[in-house]
């Protein structure tokens, strides 16, 4: 199996199709892995295009299980927040040999993206952001709460992780607000090509997304995008948006 050795451990990920690089990552909060990407076997179908499938007839596709979540596992340190993956997804695009390339997130994915195109943007061709997660006004404690609850279930998972660097590291991931992981300035000033699938919920607050409507330069929204009737538009406006910012090989 494909695993990326880390200074503090291994992530895992999977590669689908060829062609110019696009990097996925996935829905599920802090247990972001490539597995949410796919529609159950015999259960409901997923509200969103499984990305691996639909990009890889003209994509290099890139999908992986974030630190500490599917079969990636790492150590969980009082340092480390949004810095530590976005070290991560780099770290995996130069593995492969891509230097340039897009992304696309769900959930906890929109926030990656958007670490990666403040921490590259010489690399980040486009940037698609999914359903993104944000601190809803009404409901500040979601993501503190929920974080409790993963604590809990790492521990159970691996009872030598340290409780209070867990802690510390929740703080370094929830304290910010809006985003979470970059602040409005730099939204406002982002320069990667952004397409904006916004969200409605509470983990997913369409505050955020209007905010990132409003802020992000020339970003393209796609506002009708969740459910069957609308995931034949999904899939056609988004391959429509990577495609208009894929360099030329």
């Amino acid at each position: 199996m494909p695993f990326l050795k880390r200074p503090d451990g291994e992530i895992y990920y999977e590669t689908f199709g060829r062609g110019f690089p696009i990097l996925l990552f996935a829905p599920g909060g802090l247990r972001s892995r490539l597995e949410m990407w796919h529609h159950p076997a015999g259960g409901p179908r997923r509200t969103w295009c499984d990305w691996t499938d639909v990009l890889a007839g003209q994509y290099s596709v890139v999908a992986m299980d974030q630190r500490n979540a599917g079969q990636s596992r790492t150590t969980i340190e009082a340092d480390h927040g949004w810095h530590t993956y976005a070290n991560d997804h780099l770290a995996l695009m130069d593995h492969l040999g891509h230097r340039q390339f897009h992304t696309l997130g769900g959930c906890i994915g929109g926030s990656f993206c958007l670490k990666l195109c403040e921490m590259a943007p010489d690399r980040v061709t486009a940037a698609v952001l999914q359903n993104p997660i944000g601190l809803h006004p009404e409901h500040p404690e979601y993501f503190p709460e929920s974080h409790d609850g993963w604590i809990k279930e790492k521990r159970a998972e691996r009872p030598e992780l340290n409780e209070a660097k867990m802690r510390a590291f929740g703080h370094n991931m929830w304290d910010s607000g809006f985003a979470f992981c970059v602040d409005r300035d730099f939204a406002k000033r982002c320069t990667v090509p952004t397409m904006l699938l916004p969200g409605t919920d509470i983990p997913h607050p369409a505050a955020t997304s209007a905010e990132l409507a409003a802020l992000l330069p020339g970003v393209e929204v796609l506002k009708d995008w969740r459910g069957p009737e609308f995931m034949d538009q999904q899939r056609d406006r988004v391959m429509a948006f990577l495609a208009r910012h894929t360099p030329a090989q």
